[in-house]
């Protein structure tokens, strides 16, 4: 990052510049791993229709957080700001844990304790106790494809990740072997980094003030309705290991309520529509 670099709040190794030097690979694509809205292979194809072999994989020593919000939720009228369910995901740094129990017994301890009539994920998430959440595996269930590395396909990702900021990883397939290939994420930022390497004074003006945005990273917020249905959704459709991933393993800002553990005290949030013309895009 340069000498900018030693004033950051957050450094990060491998992080990304605003061309993505390095991150192509020598056939020429480059990679991306989606953990949100890009779970969803249509939604990916709105900012790069030429992507090519979308499929699961994992990142690891990393987590989903819900910590701060995106000024799309607010221009698309999806923001509940008087709820403070205005929220959207990132990743951060996540050391793993000295003893990981297996999941699946886990998963069915809870269910067995979890009341009738739930969703078995959402289930075992009642029932779970803070033991649960504590053993989280560092490793995130992504989408992996490739799109073109030309200038217009990190611009536009740019453009559509405003927020975050940029860092390759080394992701691998579900089974946890290298996919020999470097992939770009979106990671956590801080206000003070964020202003100070892509939003100076004039574009926050333009980007955050119409919405009376003063704070984008925080703490007191909740996932947006709208955006966590779309996850969701888009999670479920790559298979039950994706789904169960999401929900066990991504957390509100406290860093300590599961998803799963969420939408168990707010189940409505599963049936609430998009808006009509929001329909396609945020359906999973």
């Amino acid at each position: 990052m340069g000498a900018a670099g030693d004033q950051l709040e957050l450094v990060y190794e491998d992080e990304l510049d605003d061309s993505f030097t390095g991150l192509a690979s020598e056939d020429g694509p480059m990679t991306v791993a989606g953990f949100g809205s890009l779970l969803s292979e249509r939604s990916a194809r709105y900012t790069f229709p030429n992507l090519t072999d979308f499929r699961l994989g994992k990142v690891h020593g990393w987590r989903r957080v819900f910590a701060h919000t995106a000024d799309v939720f607010f221009a698309r009228g999806i923001a509940r700001p008087d709820t403070a369910e205005i929220a959207s995901l990132s990743l951060e740094r996540c050391e793993p844990t000295s003893q990981q129990p297996q999941w699946g017994v886990l998963v069915a301890q809870a269910t067995a304790g979890a009341p009738e009539g739930l969703p078995a994920p959402v289930a075992a998430a009642e029932a779970a106790t803070p033991a649960v959440a504590a053993a989280t595996p560092a490793a995130v269930v992504v989408s992996l494809f490739e799109v073109p590395a030309t200038p217009a396909s990190v611009a536009a990702f740019i453009a559509r990740e405003h927020e975050f900021r940029f860092v390759a990883v080394e992701p691998t397939d579900m089974e946890g072997r290298p996919v020999g290939r470097k992939a770009v994420i979106c990671a956590r930022n801080t206000d003070a980094d964020y202003r100070r390497l892509r939003c100076p004074p004039d574009e926050w003006a333009r980007r955050w003030s119409p919405y009376g945005i003063t704070r984008v990273w925080r703490d007191d917020v909740l996932p947006c309705r709208t955006y966590l249905r779309h996850c969701v959704l888009a999670a479920r459709a790559l298979g039950p290991q994706a789904e169960e991933a999401f929900l066990q393993g991504t957390f509100l800002a406290d860093r300590r309520t599961t998803i799963a553990e969420h939408l168990a005290r707010n189940p409505d949030i599963m049936e609430e529509r998009p808006p009509p013309e929001l329909s396609e895009r945020y359906n999973g």
